[in-house]
């Protein structure tokens, strides 16, 4: 029998004998492991090893950094998150947003691919994770529960457009262009009289197999067969003397570890603001990414526990002479797509980087830039969720807007910026939601049963009494629609409507602010003007306690709350019937 998805832990765990100890938590994205998927996930370690060490090399070029800098970023950095994240499926190394970001800090301030310039770039891995460790003590992990299944949606598709978008020239045999995603994009098909039609072939044949094997069977690697087939026909043909642009020598050995060497107090104070734009980068982007892979595979993770990993990878990265490192959707994509569903992959992807280090640095030099490119282009359209675009507009226009909105941000402007909106419009749709809560008025029907039906200033539960339903928080945004309710309950209480008692219904009031409680005595008040009494049924015991601080308790009696509105209701029949 295979187990399902392991349970994540995320605090103090209970047993039936009571509480269990805590533990550190330490790989989480491995364990359990289920023998039988054992080979699957070490042939997606090895097609991510393929698939990756040349992108990350790429990334090198936007850090300023050494070629052989980007495969340390997927030794140590991606072992670390292993073993202490919590996400099954974060891929984490080098990233072309963290890149960028770093080279813009580091401007001026040392020749690129110096050995001043690298000790520099150390010193922010290691300022990022102590951001991403002080983040984990303080609890920071919650920002990401403001990254709804909607945003990630669109935040994914975004980061496939742009992705796919960034490939073309590659692809195509022609310089890319600058700017942002429409620019680059526009600007490398004005190149398009340029193109080497020797490199679309080859990047046609990467597409070619790679699709031809998904038709055939998924549990053949048709991207590992592209790579290991194009570095060996370049090889064999010298594709390079046919204007095949080529990654060329690549240094091998294995990374010195230590502190940064040269490191004065003025770097550290110069490079704080860098390491925190690229801690808000890594926090929200690994968060969006994981969140979205674990809602895919309907598994649980803990924010709090990645922020760990994220800074012990970036603390790795730091002392091993490379650069920040962040989660990739990209190589998050890649892995999945191979067939991964745990760490494991991740770790085979470092021991192999590790043997390429040590003994396999020399054939890279022949494999074709297009290679790289055009799986990573079909990488960005796996992730333009078109599919789940769809579901969302046709059962929820509103939120549509928000995933669409987030999908053209990424696009237009920038990762970091689309992340932020999201955040700040996934709280404004929460706000929106809270702010007309669900209001109803109840009605006793057969069997012990109460129905809802809408609020209306003549409506009655029963003849004298409105049991009035209020479905959310009350706090300062909404406290307003309450009284705004009753009183138009208590304008309506005439002779065709007579109301002698009001029951709020708060079984889910979860909580009430200052606003809220003033609000309540405001309506007390004015229900005792009108000789109506006021009462509250189902009140959870955190807002009871709340309601006796704020001096509510004493205001309207003990004798006011009731268990549930049925008891509201028999306790009402037995008042006699006004005079």
């Amino acid at each position: 029998m295979t187990p399902g998805p392991a349970r994540r832990y995320t605090g103090a765990m209970t047993t039936a004998a009571g509480p269990a100890k805590r533990r550190f938590p330490i790989l989480e994205g491995v364990l359990p492991i289920d023998r039988a998927r054992v080979p699957k996930e070490v042939l997606a370690g090895v097609t991510l090893a393929a698939l990756a060490i040349p992108e990350v090399m790429g990334y090198t070029q936007i850090a300023g950094m050494p070629v052989i800098t980007g495969l340390y970023t997927i030794l140590l950095p991606i072992m670390a998150f292993a073993v202490f994240g919590s996400s099954r499926h974060l891929v984490v190394g080098a990233d072309s947003a963290t890149a960028a970001v770093l080279a813009a800090g580091l401007a001026g301030m040392a020749a690129t691919s110096s050995s001043e310039y690298v000790a520099l770039a150390g010193l922010v891995a290691l300022l990022a994770a102590g951001f991403l460790i002080l983040a984990r003590l303080v609890r920071l992990g919650f920002l990401a529960d403001f990254l709804s299944r909607t945003v990630l949606v669109g935040f994914l598709t975004g980061v496939g457009v742009q992705v796919a978008a960034g490939q073309v020239g590659g692809m195509l045999g022609v310089p890319s262009g600058s700017g942002g995603t429409i620019e680059k994009l526009i600007g490398t098909l004005e190149n398009v009289g340029d193109t080497s039609l020797t490199t679309v072939a080859v990047s046609a044949s990467v597409i070619v197999v790679i699709l031809g094997t998904k038709l055939v069977t998924k549990k053949v690697p048709g991207a590992l067969i592209a790579v290991i087939g194009a570095i060996f026909l370049s090889w064999l043909l010298d594709l390079s003397a046919h204007g095949v642009a080529t990654l060329g020598k690549v240094p091998g050995g294995l990374p010195s570890f230590g502190f940064p060497s040269g490191i004065t107090w003025s770097d550290v104070t110069s490079l704080l603001g860098t390491a925190a734009s690229i801690f808000i980068l890594i926090l929200a982007q690994s968060a969006a990414t994981s969140r979205a892979y674990a809602a895919k595979r309907n598994e649980q993770l803990s924010e709090n526990v990645d922020l760990v990993g994220l800074g012990v990878a970036n603390v790795a990265a730091g002392l091993s002479g490379t650069f920040v490192v962040n989660g990739s959707p990209t190589k998050t994509e890649m892995v999945d797509s191979a067939g991964a569903r745990t760490q494991l992959a991740q770790l085979t992807t470092g021991v192999i980087v590790l043997i390429v280090l040590l003994f396999l640095t020399a054939p890279l030099q022949y494999m074709p830039k297009a290679v790289l490119s055009s799986v990573v282009f079909l990488i960005g359209v796996q992730l333009i969720d078109l599919r789940g675009m769809r579901t969302i507009l046709r059962v929820r226009p509103d939120e549509f807007v928000v995933a669409a909105l987030t999908a053209v941000t990424v696009v237009v402007v920038g990762v970091e910026q689309a992340i932020i909106l999201a955040i700040v419009a996934s709280v404004i749709d929460h706000l929106r939601r809270s702010y007309h809560p669900s209001t109803a008025v109840l009605h006793p029907g057969t069997k012990d049963a109460w129905h809802s039906e809408p609020v209306t200033p003549d409506a009655r539960s029963l003849p004298g009494l409105v049991v009035y339903r209020f479905s959310g928080t009350l706090y300062y945004a909404n406290a307003n629609h309450l009284l705004q309710d009753v009183t138009a309950f208590v304008e309506a209480a005439g002779e065709a409507a007579p109301l002698r008692w009001l029951c709020i219904d708060a079984a889910a009031m979860a909580d009430i602010d200052y606003t809220g409680a003033e609000t309540l005595k405001q309506v007390h008040a004015s229900l005792q003007e009108h000789g109506i009494r006021l009462v509250l049924a189902e009140v959870i015991a955190p807002a009871r306690a709340e309601l006796a601080r704020y001096g509510l308790t004493e205001m309207i009696g003990d004798d006011a709350f009731y268990d549930d509105v049925a008891e509201v209701a028999e306790a009402f029949g037995q008042q006699p019937a006004a005079g």
